[in-house]
């Protein structure tokens, strides 16, 4: 469908906007703060020009910033939304591990991401992660590096390796009794990292690290670290494998052009109707056919490989000059 060929805006508009909101959640409750203890007048001009901003900003919703800033806490890691609290699945699996114990509370928290994961697959890698954000943004310096002849490295690995991270870690938690995912996971090193720059001025050790997967993404794997390494993408792939909302590819329309697969980060092959659970929806090589023979279609499993485009001069020259 033409419409669906938009989605990608839209996509990146959302990640825009969750990376613009772990930005401005610091901010607020910096003001919050400054706010509850009536301390405008010890402020100095950097802290008052964040005051005045954030005042500006809120005034329009709110008369009462102390209590009712309150309702938008937290990041991509674990949050407050209007009164909804919402934690990523791998939160949830870490803290369990590492406690032992069950915390029904919590578990209940990401509900919602896990019941959206199984219907959309994994869609926060693709549409809400705020490393993602970054790292197509990374993808796009690799492009640029190798045209200038800079050596930049597309190697495979085996995608089972992040899943051996994600049991490996689950079991150090459990034996360390530490959230050590939170240590290595993209989406929580920024919401913490932007957290520490705006309200205590300063980074953590965690940027240092996310630096390196950017550097791993750019001349080991391209975007290996969500393929090969990442535990939360692990996850994720394992939730959405019976997903409902999948990419399809309408044969009658394809001219094999390869454009789809030259497109995919995940190094999947729509042209040969190779997804499966890796997919993140992104629906970049549904923007990108010229021919829109990718559309998101609500179906159990993928299709089996259909065979070359009857517009592709593959099946144009079959026997029977292409007939199906």
């Amino acid at each position: 469908m033409f419409w669906q060929r938009h989605l990608n805006k839209l996509r990146w508009v959302s990640l825009s906007l969750v990376f613009a909101g772990l930005i401005l959640i610091p901010f607020l409750h910096l003001y919050q703060t400054y706010e509850a203890t009536h301390s405008y007048d010890y402020l100095s001009s950097g802290e008052k020009y964040i005051y005045n901003t954030m005042e500006l900003l809120t005034k329009p919703f709110t008369d009462d910033p102390v209590n009712s800033l309150d309702k938008i806490k937290g990041n991509t890691w674990s949050g407050n939304l209007f009164g909804i609290k919402i934690s990523d699945p791998l939160a949830v699996v870490g803290q369990t591990f590492a406690g032992l114990t069950i915390y029904w509370p919590f578990v209940l928290s990401a509900l919602i991401p896990v019941i959206l994961t199984i219907l959309l697959g994994r869609f926060y890698c693709g549409w809400i992660c705020p490393a993602t954000f970054l790292y197509e943004l990374t993808d796009n310096v690799g492009t640029l590096l190798k045209r200038i002849g800079v050596p930049v490295s597309h190697r495979r690995l085996n995608h089972k390796l992040k899943y051996i991270i994600l049991a490996v870690l689950s079991l150090l938690c459990a034996l360390t009794g530490t959230m050590l995912f939170a240590a290595i996971y993209p989406p929580a090193i920024i919401g913490r990292e932007l957290y520490f720059q705006i309200a205590a001025q300063g980074f953590g050790v965690g940027i240092i690290f996310f630096l390196f997967t950017m550097v791993f993404d750019l001349f080991v794997a391209r975007r290996g670290f969500c393929r090969y390494v990442c535990p939360g993408g692990a996850l994720y792939s394992l939730l959405g494998h019976f997903r409902i909302l999948r990419i399809k590819r309408k044969v009658q329309a394809c001219n094999d052009c390869v454009k789809c697969t030259a497109i995919c980060q995940f190094d999947l092959d729509p042209m040969r109707d190779d997804f499966g659970q890796e997919c993140n929806n992104c629906s970049a090589c549904i923007a990108i056919c010229p021919t829109d023979a990718l559309m998101f279609t609500l179906n159990w499993k993928d299709s089996v490989y259909q065979g070359p485009g009857h517009l592709g001069h593959h099946y144009k020259q079959r026997p029977n000059d292409g007939a199906a």
